[in-house]
């Protein structure tokens, strides 16, 4: 029981983690934000691909979360 229960946990945990670092892709895209780290300027294509990666990995934990 206490297995399941962490599992739940986790599937809620990490997809809305990624989900939300999916919305910040997708707003940085909308808004033109730039993103820095360190002294390097990320490219925006970074954001290209990491919006669906990370919804795409909300969506699966989303729906491993119903499966269960």
């Amino acid at each position: 029981m206490q297995t399941a229960l962490s599992l739940k946990l986790y599937l809620i945990v990490s997809g809305m983690i990624f989900f939300m670092v999916g919305l910040l892709h997708f707003f940085r895209l909308l808004n033109h934000w730039q993103m820095v780290v360190g002294t390097c300027t990320v490219p925006r294509a970074v954001s290209f691909v990491g919006f669906p990666v990370a919804m795409a990995y909300a969506v699966w934990a989303l729906l491993l979360l119903l499966r269960k």
